[in-house]
């Protein structure tokens, strides 16, 4: 197909058509998947995550010119919120990461969310592969601000940077189940700001319940978009992969991200098939939890009895 002879190419725009494809299900989809799978090469996959407000656009623009100072290529995801008329994504992050717009050797790439939560698309994961297999250096993905459930970028991240900003206050308490306990790098953005000594006392504090590991997640301070401390937050990126490799995690978290993307192919597909397959059962169902005689949950236990279980 002419998508896939451009990617092998180097065509930049085949890449884009190509992640359009595999966003919207397109025919032909199946075939760049399958090529992304099998020429991917490993690239380190940078998560960069936390709640809104808090600069994550700038900080991904300012580390993606670190990695370019040193000639490397980045391939940028920026998961949007879905535009509620057209389903595509609003593109706030790609407004703010401007600097980049001309430069050949950084690739950003806005994804629609349509209604995945989680703080990623449903895509991600294979336009994560497809950005691989084309050969950029670096890959960063840039979550939805989603707050304590936006956990899935741990499932495909090598490295997640939890962005978070002074004056968060008793939020860390409220978010520290979620987030707080997936970051492999604390970067404490805006610290120019009254309050940021006082975030790092309790981020130590939170790490400090933790059972003792090998990795012990460091607190950069910066300021995005004066890009001061970006250096030293690529540096501690660039030691936990290098960490990673050496202590075997590498490899565990590898194939947890194989078993996510299996799962997240068996949601769809077995969902997609059963809700076609069911159509006149639902809309009966549909009566029948009107009146009161059934609830979803039974109607959905049904319908797993008549179409998976069996």
């Amino acid at each position: 197909m002419d998508l896939l002879a451009g990617i092998k190419r180097g065509d930049r725009l085949a890449l884009a058509r190509a992640i359009t494809a595999v966003e919207n299900r397109d025919e032909g989809r199946r075939e760049l998947v399958r090529y992304a799978y099998r020429h991917a090469r490993g690239t380190h996959i940078v998560g960069v995550t936390g709640p809104p407000g808090v600069g994550k656009s700038t900080l991904v623009d300012g580390l993606a010119a670190c990695y370019r100072k040193q000639g490397h290529t980045v391939g940028i995801v920026a998961v949007d919120p879905t535009s509620p008329f057209t389903g595509g994504a609003l593109l706030g992050d790609r407004v703010r990461m401007q600097r980049h717009g001309l430069d050949e050797g950084v690739f950003i790439r806005s994804l629609a969310t349509r209604g995945s939560l989680g703080g990623l698309s449903r895509a991600t994961g294979e336009v994560i592969r497809l950005m691989d297999a084309f050969g950029f250096d670096v890959i960063m993905v840039e979550t939805v601000g989603a707050g304590q459930s936006e956990v899935d970028i741990m499932r495909f991240a090598g490295t997640v940077v939890l962005t978070m900003a002074p004056g968060l206050g008793d939020d860390i308490q409220s978010i520290k189940a979620g987030i707080m306990e997936i970051a492999d790098v604390f970067c404490i953005n805006k610290a120019d700001r009254d309050g940021v000594d006082r975030t790092i006392t309790e981020i130590r504090m939170m790490l400090d319940l933790r059972p003792t590991q090998g990795w012990r997640p460091p607190i950069i301070k910066a300021v995005a978009s004066r890009d001061e401390g970006l250096e030293e937050l690529k540096e501690e990126v660039v030691k936990h992969q290098a960490y990673l490799k050496s202590s075997g995690d590498l490899a565990a978290r590898q194939l947890d991200t194989f078993r996510a993307e299996v799962e997240e192919i068996l949601k769809d597909r077995l969902v997609n098939a059963v809700m076609r397959q069911a159509k006149a059962e639902l809309a009966d169902a549909f009566d029948r939890v009107r009146s009161g005689e059934l609830d979803p949950i039974d109607v959905a236990e049904r319908l797993m009895a008549e179409y998976i279980d069996r």
